[in-house]
């Protein structure tokens, strides 16, 4: 494989295409974020699916005139299969499976997921296994164990609302724009944290001890009884007629919260596994509290891995960085198709050793 790799990403609301070197290398991105959602308040998955049809030739097109790359010049398209809304990821696959037929070349079907562990390395060359990895996005919250590249083992994963799902909810709840992750990370930079004392769900032992598909359930998450505490309390704000200036409190102290629980698991699994790398990806990865908090329990030793803003998104590059792995090992899982919820190709569960560790006390 000699010849430059162009990459796909319409999982969600994100119309993206890169094309990288055949050393994985970037050499052009564009992203085409809507901004339509914001009249809603979060993605319409019809609306998002009709503005990645309009979108996708001439942001295709973009990418590729940024680097004077012709679709000749191509050696092979990947493109996000899985997970995400259906009919968004439809129009990627659709549109990829045609331009690699009619150019002769491979179609690689990419992880969404596995494209955000491979966003990093576009940018730091030491962000390679072994590591945990914290994947934490709108629709998704996974916490892994990553002893070398195609080897996931499953140590968590929300019971039920993602981490960015919960920043969007609570944004809408306090009257801060979508999408909430920004939004919340600006307002609290204005609030005190301590100001309100919200639920930390499952961060001690004894509440995320039970057992979850043949996993210990210690390190998974769950976000929705965080998310209605913080209603409850809006409401008695409300009433007060004090939501304007209780507002940069309420989100600093949310966002404390979901920052304990991501960074308290994330460190209790890299003690587990005995390893102090740890590489954060997904949206919630540029939340610039989260990662200080990591980089502080990881100590001096440690190595904290996250890719800039703007490769902490949905985007083409990191789809076409995971699609070059993908065509070297030659295993594309069960992604054939485009599917709204599909495992990593390579993910196992994770056995854990003989103690658990003793849970982060907030």
């Amino acid at each position: 494989m000699t010849r430059p790799v162009l990459g796909i990403e319409t999982t969600c609301d994100e119309t993206s295409a890169a094309v990288l070197d055949a050393r994985g290398a970037m050499l052009g991105l564009v992203i085409h974020s809507q901004d339509v959602h914001e009249v809603y308040g979060g993605v319409v998955p019809e609306l998002a699916a009709r503005d990645h049809l309009r979108r996708i030739e001439p942001v295709v097109e973009a990418a590729l005139g940024e680097v004077g790359v012709r679709r000749g010049d191509l050696g092979a398209i990947a493109v996000a299969a899985a997970p995400g809304l259906i009919g968004a990821l439809l129009v990627g696959v659709t549109w990829s499976r045609a331009a690699a037929f009619a150019l002769g070349i491979p179609l690689v079907p990419v992880h969404h997921m596995e494209g955000h562990l491979f966003g990093p390395v576009l940018e730091d060359p030491d962000a390679v296994p072994p590591f945990v990895a914290l994947l934490v996005s709108g629709g998704h919250t996974l916490l892994l164990w990553v002893p070398e590249w195609g080897r996931y083992h499953l140590l968590g994963e929300t019971r039920d609302d993602a981490a960015g799902e919960a920043f969007d909810k609570v944004a809408r709840i306090v009257g801060l724009p979508y999408p909430g992750g920004p939004a919340i990370e600006k307002a609290a930079a204005a609030g005190d944290p301590a100001r309100y004392r919200f639920p930390r769900p499952l961060l001690k032992k004894k509440g995320g001890a039970g057992s979850t598909r043949g996993r210990t359930g210690f390190f998974d998450f769950s976000f929705s009884g965080l998310k209605t505490a913080v209603a409850r309390t809006v409401a008695e704000v409300e009433r007060a007629a004090r939501l304007d200036a209780e507002r940069p409190h309420l989100a600093a102290s949310f966002q404390e919260a979901v920052v304990d629980v991501l960074a308290g698991k994330t460190l209790a699994a890299a003690e587990a596994v005995g390893c102090n790398r740890v590489l954060v990806g997904g949206g919630v990865a540029a939340n610039r509290a989260l990662k200080a908090r990591v980089r502080d329990g990881l100590g001096p030793g440690g190595r904290l891995f996250a890719a800039s803003p703007r490769l902490s998104m949905d985007n083409g590059a990191m789809i076409a960085r995971a699609g070059l792995y993908r065509l070297r090992s030659g295993g594309f899982g069960a992604l054939a198709e485009a599917a709204a919820r599909a495992p990593i190709p390579g993910v196992l569960p994770w056995q854990p050793a003989d103690k658990i560790p003793a849970a982060f006390e907030l």
